[in-house]
This record gives structure tokens, sequence and C-alpha cells, in this order.
């Protein structure tokens, strides 16, 4: 009698941890759609240069992940050896230089830019 008894313990444990696991995913997949939606702001402290950024500050723009911000760091560098002595970018649209960046990661991150002036 105590098999018997032990195996309804344990079908009802069974049923129970089933319907958990079935509430918590129905509550994950009503609930996690809002968190996705949810829009995000960028905000700086101050506005970046990118003719002097680190590319930890570049990646915290949108659309700059590490592979960007170290193209942006690359081609800065390699354009300053060669030694004109005038800044890389003047402007966003001297970013679209850059391997990778077009002209809509170039918009999208204008206001979040500033460039010197000659």
């Amino acid at each position: 009698m105590t098999a018997t008894i032990q195996s309804r313990i344990q079908s009802f444990a069974f049923v129970i941890s089933t319907w958990v696991c079935a509430l918590f995913s129905v509550c994950f997949v009503f609930l996690s759609p809002s968190g996705w939606r949810q829009s995000y702001t960028i905000e700086l402290e101050e506005k970046i240069n990118p003719n002097y950024a680190v590319a930890a500050s570049l990646v915290r723009l949108p659309g700059i992940g590490l592979t960007r911000a170290e193209a942006i760091i690359a081609y800065r560098e390699n354009l300053a050896k060669q030694g004109n002595g005038t800044p890389v970018f003047r402007d966003f649209d001297d970013l679209r230089r850059v391997k990778g960046i077009g002209p809509k990661t170039a918009q999208s991150i204008s206001r979040w830019l500033e460039f010197e002036r000659e």
C-alpha cells in the first residue's frame, strides 16, 4: 500500500510542478514584451568629438559597436599619420568615409557629436 501512496504523491507533485511551469511560462510571455517595447534614451554628459574620442565613448552612440568604434579610430589615426594637421572629421558626413558607417548611421549619431572648426 505504501507504494501506491508514494506513486500518487509523485503523480500529484508532477501535476503541480507542470502547472507551476506553465504558469511561469504564460507570465513570461505576457510580461516580457512590455520590456522589449520600452524606449531608451541616450544621455551623455557632453558631446563626443570623434577626432579625439576613445572607443569606450564611441560605443555609447546608437549603431556604433566596438567594431565601428575601432574603425573610426583606425581611420582617424591612419589619416593623422599623413600629417596635414587638419581634423579628420569636420562634420558628421565625414564619418561616412569610415567603412561600415553609412548615411543613416551618420545622421542618427549627429546630435551627439561635436566638431572643431578651423
